[in-house]
């Protein structure tokens, strides 16, 4: 009896990473399939999903990952939803994340390519896309605003932040410069801190 007891101890934490690692996928998976207009729309709904429905990682992790995805190479949300899966659930948490979140895309894209030249002058399948982008907008501003209390914490980042949105929205300046040059500000303003505390 002990034995068995023993036995499905051992096995739980197995379980409970299996069951993680499907989870991932499928709210990976669902959230590709309802994503449009770009990957900034997931970000509402992984922190509606990870962060505060099942309290996976905290809203200072989410920012961190959106930071980092957004400073490497490649697609953000793809670079995002790796760093997520990685930290929650290592290596296969990582693929599975990604799978999942491009999948429905892969299909998706696969469909329109074969039938794209029955559908590349249909009116209302442009009318419906551009319905669907103008729907991503709320979604957007809403993550945006959810997130600011822990991204805006004092005076100097509401500075920086309307310097970013001013560099993104009227100058033709690389936004991967825009990030590191954020970054850069971040570590000076530790540093006047830190020097402020010792004197």
């Amino acid at each position: 009896m002990e034995t068995t007891q023993e036995a499905k101890a051992a096995c739980a934490p197995e379980r409970k990473k299996e069951n993680r690692l499907l989870t991932i996928f499928i709210v990976m998976f669902k959230m590709g399939c309802v994503t449009f207009g770009g990957g900034w729309g997931i970000i509402a709904q992984m922190q509606e999903e990870f962060v505060d429905r099942r309290g996976w990682i905290e809203e200072e992790d989410l920012i961190d990952f959106l930071s980092l995805g957004r400073s490497f190479p490649g697609i953000m949300i793809i670079n995002t939803s790796v760093i997520f899966g990685y930290t929650v659930a290592g290596f296969w948490g990582a693929v599975l994340a990604a799978f999942g979140l491009s999948l429905p895309a892969l299909i998706s894209i696969a469909v329109v390519t074969y039938f794209y030249s029955a559908i590349k002058s249909n009116v209302i399948v442009a009318r419906a896309l551009g319905g669907v982008r103008c729907a991503v907008i709320p979604i957007i501003l809403g993550a945006a605003l959810r997130l600011r209390e822990k991204s805006l914490t004092d005076k100097s980042s509401y500075v920086l932040a309307a310097i970013a949105l001013f560099v993104c929205t009227f100058t033709k300046v690389n936004k991967i410069l825009v990030v590191l040059g954020g970054a850069v500000f971040g570590l000076l303003a530790l540093a006047v801190k830190r020097g402020g505390r010792h004197r």
